[in-house]
C-alpha cells in the first residue's frame, strides 16, 4: 500500500486526507472528498499501476462507466484522474456508507482491464433538518409520569460523525427525551413525561427540540413542541406488539393489505376510541380498524426495508406508538443489462484462433440467483465467448473463418439470469468477414472445343472462356494468357490471340483446314491478388472444311498427247461396265461426297454413269448401228455449298475387231466441241489411225504372231481378236511420291459387275522379262493350262517395260467374268516404263 500527501479541503478548516491504495490484479482505490472543484487531482495512475504515459497513448486508454455519469476524467498526456463535475456524497449515495466510484481504465493493443474505484469521503455540509417546523401535542393532565411521546426526527444525509448525534429538549421541567436505535442505526427520539401535569398551573407548554450533528464545526437544527394540556382521560391507547414486521415482495399490488396493527385503551366511551395514524409516501392505515395498506410502488434495489412509527390516539389525546417493519423481498423483474465495451466488426478471413471481436460487460441489479448471469451466443457459429473477468465476457474466434462461405456473422448474445421465471436480455453484433486472396480462378469447364471455318478473316473471335474467383475486389479481378507455347515450330501467339479481360480468343491469322485441321492451347487465368493466384485449361481449336477444293479425276487421266479408248464389244449385254471414273476431293465431310453425271454422250441413250460409284455401264444392247467412236463427257461434283466439280472426257470404242478400232481410234479429240471442225478432224484422225495402225501391226505379229495364233486356236472359235495397245492409266499419287517406287506383279480379276472384282497382289517376279526363253515357255504354258479350265476367262498381258513387246489379249466368246492379269517385269530400269496408278 502506498499513501499519497494530505489534500486540504477548499471549505472550511477541515484537513482531508486523500489515502491511495493499489490492490494487485491491475486494481487501484484512491479516497477523495465530496464537492471537490472541477479539474482537481485525484490521483497518478501511471505511477500506482505501474504504467507508461506512452503506452496510455498506443493503447488509446479510456475510461469507461457502468452508468451515464463521468465524475473522474483521465488526463492522457499525464497520466492523472482529475475532477471532471462536483460530486455530491448525499447526491450519489445517500445513506450507503462507503460511498464510492467504480470504473474502468481500458487500454487496447494488447487489451488491458484495470478497476479503479474512488471512495468519496462526507464533509459535514448538511444540517439536521426537521420535517415540520412544529409539533403539537394534547396531553390529560392525568398523564402518568412515564408517559412517551413520539417526536420527529431530524434529517442530515452526512454520514459517519457528520451525521445526526444527538437531540436536547428545553426545557426539561416536565418532559425528558429517549433516544432510540432503529435497524439501520439512525436514531429517533421520544418525549418522556417525568412529572405530572397540572393544567390549572400551566395549560400550555413550549417546548424546543434541537438535533445536533458530530462534525467540525458542529451543525445543528431545531422543531418547536406545543405542548397542550386537557383534562379527563387519563388511560393510554396501549399498541399489542412494540414492533410490528412483515415481509412483503416488491411486485406486490397496489391497494395490498400489508398487516393490521391494533392498540387498546382502558377508558370507555370517546376516551377509549383509538385512531392510528403514521407518515409514509408507500403505505397508508385505515384510522379505524388499524389495517395497513400498500399505496405505492415497491422496488427492491432502490431500498430493501422500510420503518415507520404509527401512532394509536384516543380521543383524549393520549397515544401510544409502535415500529412498523416492511422487508422487501426481491422478485425477479430486472433483466440482465449488457455494455458493449470494444467490438472489431471487421474480421479478416485468415484471423488466427482465439482473436477477439468484442468485450462486454453485463450487469443485473436483482440480487442472490435473480442476479446470477448466464452468457451464451449460438453454438453453430465459429466464435466462443468466455467470462475473463466477473461480469465482463470476451467473444473470440473459435475456427477458422471463410468469406466465401459465409461473407458476414450476426452475433445473438444472450444474457440470462437464474430467477423464475428467468428474464434474459440480447444483442445482436455484425462481424463482417473481409476477404483474403484464398482461392485461384476457375474455369466454367475443365477443358473447351472451339471450332472455326477455314479461309476465315484475321481478328474473328473464336469463342470466350470464362472463369470465376469466388474472392473479392482485386482478390477476384481475373486477367487471361495465353501460354506461348510452338505448333510445330510456329508460335502459338501467330496463331491466336486473347482480350486480357474477357477472355476471347481471337484468330491472328487465315486457317487452311488441309494444313492445319487442328491445335490446343492453354489458357491461364490470373487474378489480381498479392500473390496472385492463377489456373490452367485446355483448349482445343477444330478447323472445319470449307468447299474450296474442287474435285481431282484420277483416272482416266486428260492428256493431249495420246487418246486412250475403252473398248466396249457389240456383244456387251446391258450393264456391262465399261470403265470408272475415279475421283477424289482433298475436303472433308460432305464437301468430299462426289457425285458421278453424265453431262454429255454421242449417244446418251447406250451409257448410264452411277451416281455414287462413277462406273459408266451400258444401258440396253449393244447393235450393229451404234457408232465405233463413242465420246462421253462426265461431271464429277461434290457436296459442298455451293458445290465445285470438275470434267473429264472418256473414249469408248464400240468394235469387235482392232482394224475397226483403228480405223475409228484415232479420230477422239479432247476438244469439248465434237462438231467444230469436222472435216480437219477427220484428216487428222486418218493421218493417226494409219500410223497406229501400221505400227501396231508391225510391233504385235513380229512379236506375237506364233503366241496369237496358238490361243486363237485354243478357242477354236475362229474370231479375230486384234491385239490393242493399251496405256496404263496415270492416277496422282496421293501420298505425293507421284510414282510408283517399284515394278510389281499384279493379278486382277475383273467382272461385268464391279462389286464382284478382285485384285491379287503378287510377289514380285523373281525373273527378268528378257531372261532365258525357259522361262517364258514355262509362264505361256501356266498360262495356256489356266486357259483350258477357265474358257469364260480373258487374260490381258503387258510389260510396264514396252507395252506393245508383249501384250495381247484373249477375249472369250462369254464375258460374264475377266480377270485381268497384269504381270510386270523386271529388267533394267533404263529401258521399263512406269505406271503410277492401277
Amino acid at each position: 500500500m502506498s499513501v499519497l500527501p494530505c489534500f486540504y479541503a477548499q471549505r472550511g478548516p477541515l484537513v482531508l486526507c486523500v489515502f491511495v491504495m493499489t490492490v494487485a490484479r491491475g486494481q487501484v482505490r484512491y479516497s477523495i472528498p465530496e464537492e471537490m472543484t472541477k479539474g482537481s487531482l485525484v490521483g497518478n495512475i501511471v505511477q500506482d499501476l505501474g504504467l507508461d504515459v506512452k503506452r496510455l497513448k498506443s493503447g488509446r486508454a479510456r475510461i469507461f462507466t457502468e452508468d451515464s455519469r463521468d465524475y473522474i476524467g483521465l488526463n492522457v498526456d499525464k497520466g492523472t484522474l482529475l475532477v471532471k463535475e462536483r460530486i455530491d456524497r448525499e447526491e450519489l449515495c445517500a445513506q450507503v456508507s462507503p460511498c464510492s466510484l467504480h470504473f474502468q481504465i481500458i487500454l487496447e493493443n494488447p487489451m488491458e482491464l484495470h478497476r479503479i474505484d474512488v471512495e468519496i469521503l462526507d464533509i459535514n455540509d448538511h444540517a439536521p433538518v426537521f420535517n415540520r417546523k412544529e409539533i403539537n401535542f394534547q396531553i390529560s393532565e392525568f398523564a402518568v409520569p412515564g408517559a412517551r411521546f413520539s417526536l420527529d426526527s431530524a434529517h442530515d444525509p452526512d454520514v459517519g460523525l457528520n451525521t445526526l448525534q444527538r437531540y436536547t429538549l428545553m426545557p426539561t421541567d416536565y418532559f425528558s427525551l429517549k433516544e432510540q436505535s432503529r435497524n439501520d442505526g439512525t436514531k429517533y427520539v421520544e418525549m418522556v413525561l417525568q412529572s405530572p401535569l397540572d393544567r390549572e398551573r400551566e395549560e400550555e407548554l413550549k417546548l424546543t427540540l434541537t438535533a445536533f450533528d458530530g462534525g467540525s464545526p458542529q451543525k445543528s437544527g431545531t422543531i418547536k413542541i406545543d405542548v397542550t394540556v386537557i383534562d379527563v382521560n387519563d388511560n393510554t391507547p396501549v399498541f399489542s406488539q412494540s414492533v410490528y414486521r412483515v415481509s412483503l415482495a416488491e411486485n406486490a399490488a397496489i391497494g395490498k393489505g400489508v398487516l393490521t396493527v391494533r392498540a387498546t385503551d382502558k377508558d370507555k366511551g370517546a376516551n377509549g376510541e383509538v385512531t392510528y395514524s403514521f407518515s409514509q409516501n408507500l403505505f397508508s392505515v385505515d384510522p379505524s380498524s388499524g389495517e395497513i395498506r400498500l399505496i405505492g410502488e415497491l422496488d427492491f434495489e432502490e431500498s430493501a426495508i422500510h420503518e415507520f412509527k404509527i401512532q394509536a390516539k384516543d380521543q383524549g389525546g393520549l397515544s401510544d406508538s409502535s415500529e412498523v417493519i416492511v422487508e422487501v423481498t426481491d422478485v425477479n423483474d430486472n433483466a440482465p443489462k449488457m455494455t458493449l465495451m470494444s467490438f472489431s466488426n471487421n474480421i479478416p478471413e485468415n484471423a488466427p484462433l482465439g482473436t477477439v471481436v468484442a468485450m462486454i460487460n453485463i450487469q443485473d441489479s436483482d440480487s442472490e440467483e435473480n442476479g446470477k448471469i448466464t452468457c451464451f451466443i449460438d453454438r453453430d457459429l465459429p466464435f466462443k465467448i468466455e467470462s475473463s473477468l466477473t461480469n465482463y465476457y470476451s467473444i473470440f474466434t473459435d475456427s477458422e473463418l471463410d468469406r466465401e462461405d459465409i461473407p458476414e456473422y450476426n452475433i445473438t448474445i444472450t444474457a440470462k439470469d437464474s430467477g423464475s421465471p428467468s428474464l434474459f436480455s440480447k444483442k445482436i453484433l455484425n462481424v463482417k468477414i473481409t476477404d483474403v486472396n484464398d482461392h485461384a480462378p476457375q474455369f466454367e469447364q475443365d477443358s473447351y472445343n472451339a471450332y472455326v471455318m477455314e479461309n476465315n478473316s484475321p481478328s474473328l473471335s473464336l469463342f470466350s472462356v470464362k472463369a470465376h474467383d469466388a474472392d473479392l475486389g482485386a482478390n477476384a479481378r481475373v486477367s487471361y494468357f495465353i501460354s506461348d507455347n510452338d505448333l510445330n515450330g510456329t508460335p502459338i501467339s501467330s496463331l491466336v490471340s486473347i482480350n486480357s479481360e474477357s477472355g476471347t480468343v481471337y484468330a491472328t491469322k487465315s486457317f487452311d483446314y488441309e494444313q492445319l485441321k487442328s491445335f490446343t492451347i492453354t489458357v491461364k487465368a490470373q487474378d489480381a491478388g498479392s500473390p496472385p493466384l492463377s489456373s490452367n485449361v485446355s483448349v482445343k481449336i477444330t478447323i472445319q472444311d470449307q468447299n474450296d477444293n474442287a474435285p481431282q479425276v484420277l483416272y482416266p487421266v486428260q492428256s493431249g498427247a495420246s487418246v486412250v479408248a475403252e473398248i466396249v464389244p457389240r456383244s456387251a449385254d446391258v450393264g456391262y461396265l465399261v470403265t470408272k471414273v475415279v475421283a477424289v476431293d482433298v475436303d472433308s465431310g460432305q464437301n468430299a461426297w462426289l457425285s458421278y453425271k453424265l453431262q454429255k454422250a454421242t449417244d446418251r441413250a447406250l451409257f448410264e454413269v452411277g451416281l455414287q460409284n462413277g462406273e459408266i455401264r451400258t444401258v440396253r444392247q449393244v447393235t450393229d448401228k451404234d457408232a465405233v467412236k463413242q465420246r462421253l463427257t462426265v461431271v464429277v461434283e461434290d457436296n459442298g455449298q455451293p458445290s465445285r466439280s470438275a470434267t473429264v472426257n472418256v473414249n469408248v470404242a464400240v468394235a469387235d475387231s482392232f482394224p475397226e478400232v483403228l480405223s475409228e481410234f484415232t479420230d477422239f479429240t479432247h476438244d469439248k466441241d465434237y462438231n467444230d471442225n469436222l472435216t480437219f478432224y477427220l484428216v487428222l484422225a486418218l493421218a493417226v489411225v494409219s500410223f497406229l495402225f501400221i505400227v501396231s501391226i508391225i510391233a504385235i505379229l513380229s512379236v506375237k504372231c506364233y503366241r496369237w495364233r496358238r490361243e486363237r486356236m485354243f478357242y477354236k472359235s475362229g474370231a479375230n481378236l486384234p491385239v490393242i495397245p493399251y496405256y496404263p492409266p496415270l492416277y496422282a499419287d496421293v501420298g505425293g511420291t507421284g510414282t510408283l517406287q517399284h515394278v510389281y506383279n499384279y493379278e486382277v480379276c475383273r467382272t461385268t459387275d464391279s462389286r464382284k472384282s478382285d485384285l491379287k497382289f503378287l510377289q514380285p517376279s523373281s525373273q527378268n522379262s528378257y531372261g532365258p526363253k525357259g522361262s517364258k515357255a514355262e509362264e505361256r504354258e501356266r498360262l495356256r493350262r489356266s486357259c483350258r479350265k477357265n474358257r469364260d476367262t480373258a487374260y490381258y498381258f503387258f510389260s510396264l517395260t514396252d507395252p506393245f513387246s508383249a501384250s495381247h489379249i484373249l477375249l472369250p466368246r462369254s464375258y460374264s467374268t475377266l480377270h485381268l492379269y497384269i504381270k510386270p517385269l523386271q529388267c533394267d530400269t533404263s529401258r521399263h516404263f512406269e505406271t503410277e496408278h492401277l
